[in-house]
């Protein structure tokens, strides 16, 4: 009596089996219909290199598809047009399998697709069994995602290395563990390089309509020259891109008569990231006279987080004011406040109204620069919107 339950379900498992490996070959005979195929992965950056790399290859020429996962997930047509990806489940790295079809039927000459996966083994997956790209890129190794790829540094960069390539080429903009990925890169038999940042120079920085990362442009600009796209063809194309939702981007503002310098960092949230970014930013806007600023909005869940970010602002900033939206982080505050005593801190509670931030921009002296870091989703893209409205062209 047993037997018969037994026989149904091996057949049922040899039907799985059968349609798994049908499914399979129908995606590869998706693959073979992409020529090129550029796999972007890394802790930051991932979206505007995506987006970058894309708008450099259509301006050489070639039908040029890409898609990219961050803040707000799309679709990047060949004219460079953004296509809203609306997800009805909650996210899966399947989603890759579907839309390399689908740009399969586009006929393109390349795909430039940001990987999606954060654990090390669906990394994996997603490079050798989904994308199998032509070439790999490594944007940065960063402290975060600790969780599902840490608990160290080079934990971190051994997972992101599930996506190097095998017997291709990886470009990385990586610079404090470039020998983990080098060495990886080595064992799958594919060509390691690095880009460097202090190629890029001033003038090809200013034609961008948003701030970018140097690091960004380098490996960008690597990856179109080893496609065949010129330096300079390249640059012009993404000097016309279409910047992520989560990139870095300068707002001048007029509140009651006063100018303030706004700076969204908000996308790199990991201590490392946004202490660059201010080191960039601050060395290109401010000066002795300005008065500068950290609002940090943080995450109730994310406490950890939010002690790195007080610690990173008070040890290493030291900004002369310190707006923090947050839940319980008194303690911590007070902990690091010996670091920096003359900045003015102002704690904003997580129920208040989100206007009280915009109060405290209000009470900033003219010519203030404001660096905004932490969380963006939710409340954080809330508070954008409502600040930029106070945009003016000055």
């Amino acid at each position: 009596m047993i037997t018969t339950p037994l026989i149904v379900l091996g057949f049922l498992v040899v039907i799985l089996c059968v349609a798994g490996l049908f499914e399979y070959q129908f995606h590869l005979k998706s693959l073979s219909g992409i020529p090129l195929r550029i796999h972007v992965n890394g802790t930051r950056g991932k979206s505007s290199v995506t987006r970058l790399i894309a708008a450099g290859l259509r301006e050489g020429g070639l039908k040029t598809l890409a898609k990219t996962t961050g803040t707000a997930p799309r679709v990047i047509d060949s004219d460079g047009k953004d296509r809203i990806i609306h997800r009805l489940r909650l996210p899966s790295i399947g989603e890759q399998v579907r839309l390399l079809n689908y740009f399969s039927k586009q006929n393109p000459d390349a795909v430039v697709i940001e990987c999606m996966a954060v654990q090390p083994q669906y990394q994996w997956i997603a490079e050798h069994q989904m994308v199998k790209s032509h070439i790999g890129v490594l944007t940065n190794v960063r402290p975060d995602h600790l969780d599902e790829m840490g608990p160290t540094e080079d934990d971190v960069a051994l997972s992101l290395c599930n996506t190097v390539p095998l017997n291709s080429l990886l470009v990385t903009g990586e610079d404090q563990k470039p020998e983990v990925i080098k060495e990886v890169a080595e064992q799958n038999g594919t060509t390691f390089i690095q880009s460097d940042e202090s190629s890029i120079k001033k003038r090809e920085l200013e034609g961008f309509s948003y701030i970018e990362h140097p690091s960004n442009i380098a490996v960008a600009l690597d990856v179109c020259e080893k496609v065949g796209v010129s330096r300079e063809v390249a640059l012009k194309g993404m000097h016309k891109v279409q910047p992520d939702v989560g990139a870095l981007v300068s707002w001048s503002l007029k509140i009651d008569k006063k100018k303030i310098r706004f700076i969204n960092g908000m996308a790199a949230n990991d201590p490392v990231s946004t202490l660059q970014i201010w080191k960039f930013t601050s060395n290109r806007f401010v000066n002795n006279k300005e008065t500068t600023c950290i609002f940090f909005n943080s995450r109730d869940d994310r406490p950890s987080r939010t002690k790195q970010m007080i610690e990173l602002t008070l040890k290493e900033i030291k900004p002369d004011y310190f707006f923090i939206r947050g839940d319980k982080i008194q303690n911590i505050v007070n902990e690091f406040y010996q670091n920096s005593p003359k900045t003015s801190i102002q704690i904003i509670g997580l129920k208040n109204p989100l206007e009280d931030v915009i109060s405290n921009l209000k009470n900033l002296p003219n010519n203030s620069f404001v660096y905004a870091i932490g969380n963006q989703v939710g409340a954080g893209q809330e508070i954008l919107e409502k600040i930029s409205k106070l945009k003016y062209n000055g």
